[in-house]
């Protein structure tokens, strides 16, 4: 589909789960900078346990007309998201982990993105990038980070249709991690007969940093496997 750039901005909205890492500074300042239009609304779905206090982070002045900050009770990141896209109000929700770094022309390429997407497709997603240190072999969890680099339809940066979420129930909160709920819901969008794109813009995801046990903790997901064959087959 030819993108017309003289067509009316497809107005979005924009959620962000939480765990309250220092890293969500960082994606509020990268989404306040930049060509293309803002979102309309910047939800932020608290998930951590309750009494923990307020985020410590500042949502910079013009990122959006409206800004909540919403409780998700530490239920995971498919039950947090659901929240947000509940909340929200515009035509396209756009999904953003806490730990990405959109690219300074994220704002007009999503409006590039959105304009390429037919009346049955659901979704777009971003184009991850991982930037690994150079000049040394990298470790087993800088690995499991970069493999998002190859992963199809990863909610760390996904545009969805909000009259699509709602046609299939959101996101399956028996997926308690963040694995495998996003794949679930992709494969329920296809399912009922809604297509998913890839789109143009480019979202950065830095290697957050762990302990040399975090590996051993991944293999929770495992279970998530369980349920996803249990589902899907």
């Amino acid at each position: 589909m030819l993108d017309r750039s003289d067509a009316p901005a497809q107005p979005y909205d924009i959620v962000v789960p939480t765990a309250g890492r220092p890293s969500l500074q960082r994606l509020l300042d990268a989404l306040a900078t930049g060509d293309g239009v803002p979102p309309r609304a910047l939800i932020l779905v608290d998930d951590r346990p309750a009494g923990s206090g307020p985020l410590a982070a500042t949502v910079p002045d013009g990122i959006s007309a409206r800004v909540e900050v919403l409780f998700g009770g530490g239920r995971g990141p498919a039950a947090a998201r659901n929240i947000g896209w509940r909340a929200a109000r515009a035509q396209w929700v756009v999904f953003l982990d806490d730990d990405v770094v959109p690219a300074v022309d994220w704002r007009a390429r999503l409006q590039h993105d959105l304009r390429a997407l037919g009346p049955r497709d659901a979704a777009s997603q971003g184009r991850i990038r991982v930037p690994l240190r150079e000049g040394r072999r990298a470790t087993d969890w800088e690995r499991n980070v970069a493999g998002l680099e190859r992963a199809r339809w990863v909610t760390a940066d996904m545009v969805i249709r909000r009259a699509a979420l709602r046609a299939v129930g959101g996101f399956d909160e028996r997926f308690p991690r963040a694995y495998r709920e996003d794949a679930d819901l992709a494969l329920r969008l296809r399912a009922a007969g809604f297509g998913l794109r890839l789109g143009d813009r480019e979202t950065l995801h830095p290697v957050p940093p762990a302990d040399r046990w975090v590996s051993v903790r991944k293999q929770a997901g495992n279970a998530d496997d369980a349920l996803m064959a249990a589902l899907h087959g």
